[in-house]
């Protein structure tokens, strides 16, 4: 299963809401990815999230597989929103 997210926030994916994303999807059994430019980290793990240097404007594809991916993206999506880092593209 797999997503598209424009970010939005105008500093970008930094630490805070880095840090709501890896929070969001940690409790989660699936395994989550984020891919940017190619590139490729565990969305559970804030240093490869910050890793990426994520501007504002950039699209962002998030991956999960696993039993309960559908309820991830239910979760992450309205993170993801609510909190004005970005929008589903």
């Amino acid at each position: 299963m797999k997503k598209m997210f424009n970010i939005t926030a105008p500093e970008g994916l930094h630490a805070r809401p880095a840090a709501l994303l890896v929070t969001a999807v940690t409790p989660f059994e699936c395994d989550v990815q984020l891919m940017y430019k190619e590139k490729s980290v565990n969305l559970k793990s804030i240093m490869g999230v910050m890793a990426l240097g994520i501007a504002p404007g950039s699209i962002v594809e998030i991956s999960a597989e696993g039993p309960d991916a559908e309820k991830l993206f239910q979760t992450i999506t309205e993170v993801i929103v609510s909190k004005g880092i970005g929008e589903e593209c």
